[in-house]
């Protein structure tokens, strides 16, 4: 049976993530005046250090997912059960619907709304693969390596991949869907998501794929090792 704690860590992890990348970009697009890229630096620089500090809190309660495609990451390294895992993708979706619409209300918009920002065709597809797998290779290889520096590092990839990916890295199915919900800086529109989504997942699965090769091959060079 699903820990209830696990389940609302994932929540209310979800929940702020979305307050902040949609807060932040509505506080950056209002401060910029008019200036693009400064707006994006204030988003970039919000979500990275909200993500070390999400992640720092709720790491030792849920493993700080907040992100289908991280909880599909775990499925497939069986370490996590399917049964918890869906209960685990409801959360992290209602948590950055709740998230956004606290935003809204934070900045006293229509808490209701459907983006009109266009994000699509093979360029952002391809982007949105790259950098789900750039993420889950970061959680992986952290884990391996330094699994204290998951979050910074963690964080530190995601401030990064929204400046050098053409999709400014969502990275998170249940962030496109809670960003379709904003027409603000950060919205997408909501037809576009299902294809961002689908790149999404498939850059999870691959990256989790390379690293069990990876595993298995350091693995094997141990055995190895051992027996000679």
């Amino acid at each position: 049976m699903t820990n209830p704690v696990r389940l609302f860590a994932e929540f209310l992890g979800t929940l702020f993530l979305l307050t902040a990348v949609v807060g932040s970009g509505v506080m950056a697009e209002s401060l910029a005046g008019g200036n693009v890229a400064l707006a994006l630096l204030g988003n970039t620089l919000a979500t990275g250090a909200i993500l070390a500090v999400l992640i720092t809190i709720f790491g030792p309660l849920s493993g700080a997912h907040f992100n289908p495609a991280v909880t599909l990451a775990f499925v497939i390294r069986d370490e996590i059960s399917r049964g918890e895992a869906s209960l685990f993708v409801v959360v992290q979706i209602l948590g950055g619907i709740l998230g956004t619409w606290l935003a809204h209300a934070m900045f006293q918009i229509d808490w209701l709304q459907f983006s009109t920002h266009a994000r699509t065709g093979p360029a952002q597809w391809l982007a949105e693969a790259v950098a789900t797998f750039g993420l889950v290779m970061t959680i992986l290889g952290t884990l391996r390596t330094r699994p204290s520096a998951v979050a910074p590092m963690v964080g530190l990839y995601i401030a990064a991949a929204y400046w050098f990916t053409a999709s400014t890295s969502f990275a998170n199915p249940a962030v496109t869907i809670a960003r379709s919900l904003t027409d603000t800086f950060s919205g997408i529109v909501p037809e576009h998501v299902p294809a961002f989504i689908a790149a999404q997942l498939v850059g999870a699965a691959l990256a989790t794929w390379v690293f069990r090769l990876i595993d298995r091959r350091l693995a094997a060079e141990v055995d190895s090792g051992d027996n000679s």
